[in-house]
């Protein structure tokens, strides 16, 4: 990184939920709502904008823990927030305070850690994977 991250430093994700963002089994009166598994992708990228101006070539970042609260339902064609806040910072292991908004109320809260990664150390654990699985 090219320097430590400030604790308060902040990232966001906007976005309009979309059919592909629904749940899967919106049917027989259940409506088409924002899924626990795509808030969980914007929330964790919200985390990775706050950290993505400090990386150096060659740097990328990886999810380690997410601890979320989905709290209210979001809507088919509602716009939401995703705000993350770093809340500490040891090394390349940086931890995230994050909540969602649409229009009206929270959707959710929680925690999140990501880890600073060499993307070449951790495509050679990939790919040595990969052989060793293979036939």
């Amino acid at each position: 990184m090219k320097d430590a991250i400030k604790i308060g430093t902040t990232g966001e994700e906007h976005f309009v939920v979309g059919d592909q963002h629904t749940i899967d089994f919106a049917h027989d009166g259940m409506p088409q709502i924002l899924s626990t598994p795509w808030l969980v992708w914007f929330l964790e990228h919200s985390a990775r904008n706050a950290v993505l101006p400090l990386l150096e070539p060659g740097e990328s970042t990886v999810g380690v823990v997410v601890n979320i609260e989905h709290i209210a339902a979001a809507p088919l064609g509602a716009a939401i927030v995703c705000r993350a806040r770093v809340i500490y910072a040891d090394g390349p292991l940086i931890s995230f305070q994050f909540e969602a908004h649409d229009d009206s109320e929270k959707i959710a809260n929680g925690t999140h850690k990501l880890r600073v990664i060499q993307t070449d150390r951790l495509a050679r654990k990939v790919n040595a994977k990969m052989k060793k699985n293979s036939p």
